[in-house]
């Protein structure tokens, strides 16, 4: 795929949004931009999830904004959507994991399924490109940040099941998770790339963006 002049919708969360970066252009979304002459647009939203929330963010209505009510708003003449989500669902997200064949988006399963139908109905002759998340400190927590009354799933489960769904519809996955480099229970690793233990510096927004780019040209 040739970048140049290439529309690219970004549909994500504080990571796209660009938290933990120095500056906006300092975002890998802008990186690509600058290095490639793509025309990025950014619908990154802090805080957002895949699935619907059950129980009201009251602290910030904005979290509750799961990624395929946002769908409408996005420029309906994009060549790729790339879709970077998951990382709050398991975080702090109230919806249950689900099964494959939920297709309402009360369930993370379910969020997917819709959040992908929509998108393909919109956007029929565009690259609709899966993104997973990347590593995290507290990965392994069932409880995600530890506020869920119960175990739900560890981030790999989340991982998996983004997975699936994206191979159920033929979308394209790059797996942050599997070849970011990016891990930030290796000190120097998270000193690097990821000082908060979630969201990537300037040089891990540069790693995430050299891995994005990268991938869209292959396509």
């Amino acid at each position: 795929m040739e970048l140049k002049g290439c529309k690219i919708n970004l549909l994500g969360d504080s990571i796209t949004f660009g938290v933990g970066t120095s500056a906006p252009d300092k975002r890998f979304g802008d990186l690509i931009a600058a290095q490639y002459g793509a025309i990025v647009r950014n619908y990154g939203i802090s805080g957002t999830r895949i699935a619907r929330q059950h129980t009201p963010t009251v602290s910030c209505p904005d979290f509750d904004r799961h990624f395929v009510s946002r769908v409408p708003e996005m420029d309906a003449d994009a060549d790729v959507i790339v879709i970077f989500g998951g990382t709050n669902d398991f975080g702090h997200g109230d919806a249950p994991i689900g099964t494959m064949s939920d297709r309402e988006d009360t369930t993370f399963y379910g969020g997917l399924h819709a959040l992908y139908t929509a998108l393909i109905e919109k956007y029929p002759a565009a690259r609709i490109v899966v993104l997973t998340p990347t590593h995290r400190l507290n990965e392994d927590n069932p409880r995600g940040d530890g506020n869920k009354p119960e175990d739900v799933g560890r981030l790999i489960d989340y991982v998996r099941i983004i997975r699936e769904v994206a191979e159920f519809y033929s979308l394209p996955v790059l797996d942050l998770f599997a070849a970011s480099g990016i891990q930030p229970r290796v000190q120097v690793l998270q000193e690097r790339y990821m000082p908060d233990g979630l969201h990537p510096n300037d040089a891990g927004n540069a790693r995430l963006a050299e891995a994005l780019s990268a991938f869209l040209k292959a396509l």
